[in-house]
């Protein structure tokens, strides 16, 4: 495996994702790179009616997303580390599962064009949880904008990803079932998914099983 400067941390919503990129930021003094998806003025419109605000929601997110990444061509490659609660690819998982056929089209016009001169990270780490322990992360962490997110729409959502994700070969990805552990507010549970992140001779694309209370 070559050097880890630039790790992306993905999942589906309530994964952790942002928690574990500000964690691993924080650890590696790094520069962090979080979606601002709160800026996003149609997003608590989408989750009220998907169906009416899917594309303006859709290609909101995909320009912000590209001139984020666009940022990181920028970046010093030797002086320090990156870390993201994204990837812009993670853009067409909500496209094809949100848009339809006709807009679908259109943003295949587009997103090959904004993707082609984009950083690939060193590491992508897909956070995979079962849909129970997705929904408890939502409601516990209470934010307004997602009060409307349906049990259905994670359950197709983290299908969307799972689906992504088995067929990604783009950089190397770590799998990760995340759905016994607490890495947020467990050390033990942090420190063992940091070394397996750094780990000098893991493969490819690997898949990380952590058991709970085993260490």
């Amino acid at each position: 495996m070559s050097e880890i400067r630039y790790i992306a941390i993905e999942g589906v919503i309530g994964a952790g994702k942002t928690s574990l990129a500000k964690k691993l930021a924080e650890r590696l003094e790094s520069n962090l790179v979080l979606e601002q998806f709160e800026t996003n003025p149609f997003l608590e419109k989408f989750y009220d009616d998907r169906n009416a605000f899917a594309f303006q929601t859709q290609m909101f997110f995909l320009i912000n997303r590209y001139k984020d990444q666009q940022k990181l061509n920028q970046e010093d490659l030797f002086s320090e580390y990156i870390v993201s609660d994204y990837i812009f690819e993670k853009d067409q998982i909500f496209a094809y599962l949100n848009l339809s056929s006709e807009e679908i089209k259109l943003y295949e016009t587009l997103f090959p064009l904004l993707q082609r001169d984009l950083r690939k990270p060193d590491l992508v780490v897909f956070l995979q949880s079962s849909i129970d322990r997705l929904m408890t992360n939502i409601k516990k962490r209470s934010r307004k904008i997602e009060r409307n997110i349906t049990r259905l729409y994670i359950s197709e959502l983290s299908e969307a990803y799972n689906n992504f994700f088995f067929k990604y070969s783009n950089t190397p990805l770590l799998i990760v079932n995340t759905t016994e552990i607490d890495f947020v507010n467990n050390n033990n549970d942090f420190e063992e998914l940091y070394n397996q992140i750094f780990r000098e001779d893991r493969g490819f694309i690997e898949y990380f099983n952590p058991v709970p209370g085993v260490k």
